[in-house]
């Protein structure tokens, strides 16, 4: 699922609206919304999520980290910061295009598997 998710093409977006000179840093997109497709995928509280995250190393690389870590990568009540952030236009406009990019790619999948039954058919 990872690579079906424009996670960059929705970064500068999402961190356009952070100041860059008060308050800590901004959680990079990919881990606000990757915590919270984990967080609605397994029906889980926010603590349960970041829980999760913590101790299993899929879930840390699905958010973007580069390795993995017991430590939380983010407090519970993050998560609610992160609903805030992230409007449901925002997740209907990232849904359209990992749907888009699904088909595509499962389009050039049976293009491939078409063209590779052709050649078969030939060397017979």
């Amino acid at each position: 699922m990872a690579e079906f998710v424009p996670w960059s093409e929705f970064e500068e977006e999402y961190s356009s609206s952070f100041s860059a000179v008060m308050g800590a840093p901004a959680k990079p997109f990919r881990m606000a919304l990757g915590a919270l497709i984990i967080k609605e995928k397994l029906g889980i509280s926010d603590r349960e999520t970041v829980e999760q995250i913590k101790e299993n190393p899929y879930l840390q690389y699905f958010i973007g980290l580069s390795s993995y870590s017991n430590e939380a990568p983010f407090d519970a009540s993050m998560l609610a910061h992160f609903r805030e952030r992230i409007s449901a236009e925002l997740v209907n406009e990232i849904n359209q295009r990992m749907v888009k990019k699904m088909l595509e790619t499962a389009s050039e999948e049976s293009t491939e598997k078409k063209k590779k039954i052709q050649k078969e058919k030939i060397i017979l």
